[in-house]
């Protein structure tokens, strides 16, 4: 650590998040440094260092990796949290000398000048909501791959599909009839029961979403709108969070005469 200087100002910190190990930069509102320390990363260990910036202090990090409990530690001691969005900081990456303090120290200097490209801090809720629709998002990908896959394989089978949907009620039944031999049989049976799986954990998503969002005003109202339905409307809700954050409509002003 380096040696710190005395100051019971209001303090700004910058701090370099990694996987286990962060550094943390503090300083003043005009740019003077005050201390710098290297932690390892626990919540314990974060709200101790961070009590030394003292009450309310303005503490910025990058959205990488392990950000949620940093934020949340650095919340519940009373510490003002902003988040730089990584791809409005992406051109220091380039930088010839590149460190965990300089990189903290940028950090701290955006904030306080007031040129932070800062990313929204959703709450915990926002965040639990946000991990459902995301997988569903993933496991749809999974699901969607798999399907090419059999479809390859019948390509490679020589076989034509005759009904539009492979996966509806008639493809499956033309499916089961299909004289599939060797790899192509047995790469086909494993998609299949890949599909009925993924099927189903998707099902469990779409239950627990709605769930979550029982009584949600905003997520019955975009269901309202042609086109829009439980999947696109809770994306829509878990993307966006709270709509108070944004401003409002331009006010009409009539013109003159």
């Amino acid at each position: 650590m380096d040696q710190e200087t005395a100051y019971d100002g209001p303090q700004i910190v910058g701090m370099d998040l990694h996987r286990s190990r962060s550094v943390l930069l503090r300083m003043t509102p005009e740019g003077t440094r005050l201390g710098r320390v290297r932690i390892d990363n626990s919540p314990t260990g974060l709200k101790a260092e961070i009590a030394k910036a003292g009450p309310h202090p303005r503490v910025v990090l990058e959205a990488t990796y392990g950000w949620y409990r940093a934020a949340d530690a650095l919340t519940e001691t009373g510490a003002e949290v902003h988040l730089a969005h990584p791809l409005g900081v992406k051109p220091f990456s380039h930088r010839r000398v590149k460190t965990d303090e300089r990189d903290a120290a940028d950090l701290a200097d955006l904030l306080r000048m007031g040129r932070l490209p800062e990313a929204w801090i959703a709450p915990p809720q926002v965040r639990q909501l946000r991990e459902l629709v995301r997988y569903r998002h993933k496991l749809a990908g999974m699901r969607t791959s798999a399907k090419e896959q059999i479809h390859a394989v019948l390509g490679k089978a020589g076989l034509h599909v005759p009904v539009s949907d492979l996966f509806g009620r008639a493809g499956g039944a033309w499916l089961a009839t299909v004289p599939l031999h060797g790899a192509y049989a047995t790469r086909t049976a494993s998609l299949l029961r890949l599909v009925a799986f993924l099927d189903a954990e998707i099902a469990d998503l779409d239950q627990r979403t709605a769930q979550a969002l029982a009584g949600h005003p905003g997520y019955a109202a975009v269901q309202t709108i042609p086109g829009i339905g439980p999947v696109f409307a809770a994306v829509m809700v878990a993307e966006i969070g709270d709509v108070a954050r944004f401003p409002g409509p331009p006010s009409c002003v009539p013109g003159p005469g």
